[in-house]
This record gives structure tokens, sequence and C-alpha cells, in this order.
């Protein structure tokens, strides 16, 4: 895998979440991924999906992760169209800061919306409850279509 200029640091807000240091409204997980709602979303519904592998950017990316991610957007997308009756799905990845990453750890936005419509990300915070109930509606979807 090509090197990225960003190096990896363990302590990023999602390593904590994987490592289960810092709670999230949790949609999925397996052994190689977990997928959680975006606290400061786009759009309602938008849930972030991250490998359990140390990875900046998707050229540090190993490929057995990389084909995780995508699988459990599939399951994930399928939950989204479902629970919220929206066909859609926005799937966006930033690679490095000039592109707009933030959290140096790869991962994939699935964002129920159109690009015409996305917010600003990071913009504001959404209500924790109402995250809640969309992670628990997400994940029954995701647990009934097994």
């Amino acid at each position: 895998m090509s090197q990225t200029s960003q190096s990896y640091d363990d302590s990023n807000i999602f390593a904590k979440i994987i490592q289960g240091d810092i709670p999230c409204h949790k949609v999925y997980e397996d052994d190689m991924t977990v997928a959680f709602m975006d606290i400061m979303p786009q759009a309602k519904g938008h849930v972030l999906i991250v490998p359990k592998q140390q990875a900046v950017d998707l050229s540090q990316l190993e490929p057995e992760y990389a084909s995780a991610v995508l699988m459990t957007a599939q399951k994930v997308m399928q939950a989204q169209r479902q629970v919220l009756s929206r066909e859609g799905i926005v799937q966006m990845q930033l690679n490095g800061s000039e592109a707009g990453q933030t959290v140096f750890h790869y991962h994939v936005h699935l964002i129920p919306s159109s690009i015409h419509e996305l917010g600003r990300h990071g913009s504001s915070q959404a209500d924790q409850e109402e995250l809640a109930t969309l992670a628990a509606q997400f994940k029954e979807a995701i647990d009934t279509a097994r």
C-alpha cells in the first residue's frame, strides 16, 4: 500500500469508538467494521462506516478491509432506504485534509440525500434521541434482512 503524508493517530475519535472508549449510536458491527450515526450529520440518517484497521485513507487500507466496508455499506444502505423511504443515498469518502477529511481514520459516509441538498458537515450536532431512534431502526432492518 502507498503511504499518505498523514500518519495514523490511534487516539482519533473513530479509534476510540472502535475500542469502546467513546459511545456511539451503533447501527451495525462485525469483525472488520463498525457503522454508526454521524453526530454532525449532513442529512437525517447520515451513517459512517469505519474499518477496524488503522488506516488514514484509502491508500493505506488493506483490500480485505475495503471489501468489508463495502459489504457493510450495502447492508446499511438497504436499511436506510427501508426506514427512511428514500432511494437516493450519497456515498462519500474523503482522502486527506485537502479533500476535507477531518478525522484521519478511513471512513465512508452514507448520506440519505442528494448531492445538491447536502448540509455543511460539522455545522450542527444532531439530537441524540433522534440518532438513537434511527440507529435502532437501521439495526433492526439489518438484523431482519439476514
